[in-house]
Formats: structure tokens, sequence, C-alpha cells
């Protein structure tokens, strides 16, 4: 009998912890592709960048708007990776 009981407890804590193991790994699938889409914004306004500097001057009106949206590609990835960092910890505490 005690063995039986043993026995349950071990497989309800192999449970307990495959059942946090799934959405943590998830989580960081998520993260990673977030993370891609990010860098992907960041070089594609980058690129947009160097085109308008090249046909208009990096001093043009038209670059300046071209930095500014790159900086907002910047702040919206570092931000969002603060948003996922505290949902994170949130989540697992």
């Amino acid at each position: 009998m005690i063995h039986k009981i043993k026995g349950l407890i071990a497989a309800c804590g192999v449970s307990v912890f495959l059942a946090g193991a799934v959405p943590a790994r998830a989580l960081d699938r998520d993260h990673d592709r977030d993370d891609r889409r990010c860098r992907q914004r960041i070089e594609k306004a980058e690129q947009k960048l160097r085109q308008t500097e090249r046909r208009h001057g990096p001093g043009s009106r038209q670059a300046q708007e071209r930095r500014r949206e790159l900086e907002e590609a910047r702040e919206r990835c570092h931000h969002g990776d603060r948003d996922h960092d505290r949902d994170h910890d949130r989540d697992h505490h």
C-alpha cells in the first residue's frame, strides 16, 4: 500500500512539472518569433533610411522622417521586450 502511495505521489510530481514546462517552452517560442519580427522591422526601417538618404540626402526632410520611423521601430521592440519580461516574471512567480 505504501509503495502505491509513493508511486502516485511521484507520478503527480512529474505531471505537475511537465504541465509547467510546456507553457514555458511555448512562451519562449513566442518570444523568439517576436524577436525575429522586431529585427525584421528594424532592418526594413534601416534599409528605407539608407535608400532615402541616397535619394534625397542625409539632411533631407524625408531622411529625418525615416530616422523617426526607425527610432519608433526600435522603441516598439524594446518596449515589447519589457512588457514580455514583465508578463513572464508575473506568470512564473
